[in-house]
């Protein structure tokens, strides 16, 4: 269920920021498990409700959108250094 919580939360952030991007099942659980251990929620009893109610807290909102689009902005950062890494010839 906290995995439901989780995609309406990072389509909410994607669809406020205009970013249309496609992630794999693995990059959305790695996300999700990014964002499980950053916030502390990670090993909770109850983390569907615990994820809600940060949501609904205007302050963690922010700070869970910031830590959604800063994931993204490392992404893409990887992904273009890694098409231009020079070789060894």
């Amino acid at each position: 269920m906290s995995k439901f919580v989780f995609m309406l939360l990072l389509n909410d952030v994607l669809s406020k920021s205009r970013i249309r991007v496609k992630l794999s099942e693995i990059e959305r659980n790695q996300l999700y498990e990014e964002l499980i251990n950053c916030f502390g929620l990670a090993g909770g009893l109850n983390v569907c409700e615990a994820l809600e109610r940060a949501w609904q807290d205007p302050y963690n909102r922010s700070r869970i959108e910031e830590f959604i689009l800063a994931w993204f902005r490392r992404r893409m950062k990887k992904r273009i250094e890694g098409e231009y890494r020079t070789g060894i010839v």
